[in-house]
């Protein structure tokens, strides 16, 4: 199943990269390495795809160039490698969103599945206690809200196909990868086994408990259950404007999941 983001952009049938349609702007991906992401890995000198996932930043419809600069807003667009890990899934090596300098938020992130099967795992801190951790699946059409400050990896849940997803960003993003990686990766792995995804608990943060769901609706933040993403944004340019400017919604913060 392939869902219709109205942004005319497609993953290419060979190498991981995207082709733009007409009156679309985009770079061309960075490719990240399976080297890059060993050190949160189970098994740290597995085969797998490589490069993982590839990643674009910067993307959207010439008619909107000017807008997203002032907005301080950024479309990227990711595409992760079918395969496996050794025993994990195609994913991520997880980070938490670094401070914007314009708004002195570690900002939130849209994301929206395009193509295949997506687990979005989050959890609140990257210290010794995690706080909350939740694992979300997320297939083509769903959104998933990472709130501020929240550390978060995305999975390929289909070893058999490559996937997909959209998001909108902060123009001034920057990842953090340092709790992370004294930790090894986040505070829960995911496993493939025959019967599907099993998650194991890493030892080097204290206990916590995984809530496992679907992808819900953010009602609270005014989010779309009709329209993509971009085309909402693209009816109307304040409608995302709490990505780049967090303080909007700070009420919802404290209590908010994924």
């Amino acid at each position: 199943m392939v869902f219709d983001p109205q942004l005319d952009v497609r993953l290419s049938a060979g190498p991981l990269a995207f082709d733009y349609g007409h009156n679309v702007f985009g770079p061309q991906p960075e490719l990240r390495s399976l080297d890059a992401i060993r050190y949160s890995l189970l098994a740290r000198n597995c085969d797998g795809p490589d490069p993982v996932y590839c990643i674009a930043m910067d993307v959207g419809r010439e008619e909107h160039n000017e807008a997203l600069r002032q907005k301080m807003l950024l479309f990227g667009v990711v595409a992760y490698e079918s395969g496996r890990l050794g025993d994990e899934p195609v994913r991520s090596q997880g980070h938490v969103h670094a401070i914007a300098p314009h708004c002195g938020w570690s900002t939130p992130e849209l994301i929206e599945i395009w193509q295949g099967n997506a687990v979005i795992y989050a959890q609140e801190k990257v210290t010794g206690n995690p706080g909350r951790c939740v694992a979300i699946d997320a297939g083509p059409g769903d959104k998933v809200v990472i709130p501020p400050g929240w550390a978060h990896c995305i999975i390929n849940g289909n070893p058999e196909a490559r996937m997909m997803f959209g998001a909108w960003c902060d123009r001034q993003y920057g990842f953090d990868y340092d709790g992370v990686c004294a930790h090894g990766g986040l505070a829960w792995r995911p496993l493939l086994r025959k019967d599907g995804m099993e998650w194991q608990r890493n030892s080097t943060y204290a206990p916590s408990q995984l809530v496992s769901r679907h992808a819900r609706t953010y009602p609270e933040l005014g989010v779309s259950d009709k329209l993509p993403i971009y085309e909402q944004f693209a009816r109307d340019h304040r409608s995302m404007q709490w990505v780049s400017e967090p303080a909007i919604a700070r009420d919802i913060w404290d209590s908010f999941e994924p």
